[in-house]
């Protein structure tokens, strides 16, 4: 069973994302998310906070 993460849009919308269909994390200096199919999505999370999210 996958778990559930919480993270913000850069407009501050929350959005609850499956971290098993995140592919890549990208900080370069916005954060953001691949998806496996191929969608992107900003947010306000850095890498390191995302990270600890994922594994807590």
């Amino acid at each position: 069973m996958s778990r559930i993460i919480e993270l913000t849009k850069l407009d501050t919308r929350k959005i609850l994302i499956n971290p098993d269909m995140i592919e890549t994390v990208e900080g370069n200096p916005d954060t953001v998310l691949v998806l496996q199919s191929g969608r992107k999505v900003l947010v306000k999370e850095d890498i390191g906070e995302i990270y600890k999210l994922i594994n807590s």
